[in-house]
């Protein structure tokens, strides 16, 4: 959001590109008027990029931003702790950063590389002064507020990005409203996901891509961050080709090879450390007695495909439509958006300017479409500032084809007033229908997400324990993660008193304590994530079906379960 006033080598040109020049030239500028007079006066088809303005936020910019931030931070904090549900994946996330804060090592549990610990890192800095001032505020619900600085971020670099890609004002504030107050955005950015860190990284990473003062030390920064979004989330290896467009189409010819070899060399030094870590513990490749990364990379390639995306009935095409109930807007507005940039590429400033995005939303759409591919819920943070800013983008770019005019004759001759009251009228019905059509979407998910108590199942069940069982330090339960830190507070022994139930069956170190199998555990937690992977795991499997229900919270698939083991052995 600083001012960049350094200008480019006049030697970089842009060609001309007819109508579609507008958020490029940037006619309300000295440096706009300029170009534009020379441009007529001459009759050049090619524009020095140092006639171009240099993007900066001024004082409007910056104020409208941060009026735009506060809605935001309101509608994503607005009931935080109780929407969405409780997710094993975000207990997970948080336990292993509790983890690094007691000095327990990487993970709760023994740390299998299943995805580099750089995202539970910045978790456990973001939690740290929360946990230590109030160590059970340690668990999943309040601790969500710890991602609101995150998405905090994101919003203002995708309002920074907007503005160096060079679209209008209006735009970069839409492209910041759609990423942070679509319904799908405000669900999953509350979550405690690697996806969210990583989004912010690689956003500072384009952001420092397209500086327009083309630094050196930017690419090479650019490079930096996008390695720690790729450590933090390794999915986002699929952006870093869009990430290298953006810095090719923004760096200077003359510099353009220095920067990218920096940027890439950057990225793959940082990169390296990984499995360097893995390598200096004895852990890099398999082995009898202990994990391997190799083996942790060989599991997450292998992992069982959520089918066709279109085919009803598949976990792909369940988790798309999951998307598409918070917001199609986004989703199909962003597709749409990027078919028509990479449509109008040749003739578009604007398409050409958001290449990289464009390419982003092609390469993430074209990997949720392979039926063998694992298609996990959360896939879809990674696409939402794309989706955002090349919706935006197109918005812009429709709008200025509307409005434009082309000056023939003589030097300012005037539009015809008929003509100029028609395309006004076109504009703003476009702009009413695109409102008509949002709002509606919107309002229902937003509603949802700012007035459901989807959790209340999870807070009496933990409630239940922490009353009903008299000795905690000496009791046994398997439970999935959303809860496991509520009842290591509560005085479970962690680890092999309260057990995540993954790994009383893949644990060694776990299964070796349980020699009565499912005989040695007192209670199960029952929630819909251990009942439906309870199939492939035996010793859950035969705890469920060999305990009865003692307190029921909810109702439906969603109900949690406090069930008692019969005929164990304690």
């Amino acid at each position: 959001m600083t001012a960049v006033t350094a200008a480019a080598p006049a030697t970089e040109t842009e060609p001309e590109t007819g109508p579609e020049t507008g958020p490029e030239t940037g006619t309300g500028t000295a440096a706009g008027k300029a170009a534009a007079s020379a441009r007529r006066r001459t009759g050049t088809a090619r524009i020095p990029a140092a006639d171009l303005p240099r993007p900066r936020a001024t004082r409007v910019d910056v104020l409208l931003c941060l009026g735009l931030l506060a809605v935001i931070m309101l509608v994503q904090a607005w009931n935080i702790t109780r929407f969405p549900t409780l997710s094993d994946d975000e207990g997970t996330y948080l336990a292993q950063a509790w983890a690094v804060q007691q000095g327990e090592g990487l993970a709760h549990y023994t740390y299998w590389y299943d995805h580099p610990p750089v995202g539970w890192l910045q978790i456990a800095f973001l939690t740290w002064i929360p946990s230590l001032i109030t160590p059970e505020w340690m668990t999943v619900a309040t601790m969500r507020y710890a991602m609101l600085p995150v998405s905090a971020a994101s919003a203002v670099l995708v309002h920074a990005l907007a503005l160096r890609l060079r679209l209008p004002r209006w735009s970069a504030l839409a492209a910041m409203a759609l990423f942070g107050l679509s319904p799908l955005s405000v669900v999953l950015q509350r979550e405690i996901f690697l996806d969210n860190l990583a989004v912010m990284w690689m956003l500072l990473a384009f952001w420092l891509a397209a500086s327009p003062s083309r630094h050196l030390w930017h690419h090479f920064a650019a490079g930096l961050a996008a390695a720690t979004a790729v450590l933090t989330k390794e999915t986002m290896l699929l952006v870093l080709p869009a990430l290298l467009v953006t810095m090719w189409r923004h760096s200077h010819r003359e510099t353009r090879k220095f920067a990218v070899t920096g940027a890439i060399t950057s990225c793959v030094l940082a990169g390296l450390l990984y499995p360097l870590f893995a390598l200096l513990n004895n852990e890099l490749f398999p082995g009898t007695g202990h994990v391997s990364l190799i083996d942790g990379i060989v599991y997450q390639l292998s992992r069982p495909g959520s089918g066709s995306l279109f085919q009803a009935g598949t976990g792909s095409h369940a988790v798309v439509q999951s998307w598409l109930y918070y917001d199609s807007v986004i989703i199909y507005g962003g597709l749409a958006g990027a078919a028509l940039l990479v449509v109008t590429h040749r003739w578009s400033v604007t398409a050409r300017a958001l290449a990289g995005p464009a390419l982003a939303v092609v390469i993430l759409a074209v990997v949720i479409t392979r039926p063998s591919g694992y298609l996990p819920a959360m896939y879809v943070i990674q696409a939402l500032p794309f989706l955002a800013l090349v919706l935006a983008a197109s918005a812009a770019s429709v709008s200025h084809a509307v409005l434009w005019r082309r000056r023939s004759g003589r030097e300012g001759l005037p539009q015809r007033r008929p003509v100029a009251v028609l395309r006004w009228t076109a504009a703003v019905t476009l702009g009413a229908a695109a409102v008509a059509v949002v709002a509606p979407t919107w309002y229902q998910g937003n509603k949802t997400a700012l007035t459901q108590d989807a959790n209340a199942p999870y807070r009496a069940a933990v409630a239940w324990m922490g009353q009903e069982v008299a000795e905690p330090a000496t009791t046994r339960v398997l439970v999935d993660d959303a809860v496991w830190l509520d009842l290591v507070h509560q005085g479970f022994e962690p680890g092999t008193g309260v057990i995540w139930f993954y790994k009383a069956d893949l644990d060694p170190a776990v299964t070796a304590t349980l020699p009565g199998g499912y005989r040695d555990i007192d209670y199960v937690v029952s929630s819909p994530t251990v009942r439906r992977d309870a199939v492939d795991l035996p010793i859950v499997k035969d705890a469920l079906e060999h305990s009865t229900p003692v307190a029921v919270f909810g109702d439906g698939e969603d109900r949690i379960e406090i069930r008692r083991i019969a005929g164990g052995d304690r």
